[in-house]
């Protein structure tokens, strides 16, 4: 029964194309991208700024009660790991982080032949499914 799940779409950008993504959304170069995007209602949010809020804020509000702080902090403090996540993108649809798989597939469909074109290095589609992802990393204590 896959009507249960949840989708998520992401997508890996060229270096330039990320960093237009990030400091210029409405930047020419992205516009076969960003015209996908709007009739989908869907906006990229960058990972490694995802996470880096997500740091800010368990620092300011109390690590205590976010569980992956240590392995979001550790993982944006990685050279390697910070270069990887400048690149990637959630797409998120009507505001939504996961969404219906009709929508998660027809942005997919539209989003395909952009891969390999000079913007879209990556293209790929989670499901909410607990088997299909990995687990929170365990806790110290």
């Amino acid at each position: 029964m896959s009507d249960q799940w949840q989708y998520q779409v992401r997508i890996n950008l060229e270096e330039d194309s990320a960093r237009a993504a990030r400091q210029s959304p409405d930047a020419p170069s992205l516009k076969p991208l960003t015209d996908i995007l709007g009739r989908h209602d869907a906006a990229p949010i960058c990972q490694y700024d995802a996470f880096a809020g997500y740091v800010a804020e368990a620092e300011a509000q109390g690590i205590e009660n976010y569980p992956l702080y240590e392995w979001t902090k550790v993982t944006i403090e990685n050279p390697a790991k910070q270069a990887k996540y400048l690149l990637s993108f959630t797409l998120y649809v009507g505001g939504d982080e996961v969404y219906a798989k009709h929508k998660a597939d027809a942005l997919l469909a539209e989003l395909e032949p952009l891969v390999g074109g000079g913007i879209v290095t990556k293209l790929s589609k989670y499901d909410t499914n607990p088997a299909n992802n990995p687990q929170p990393p365990a806790q110290k204590g």
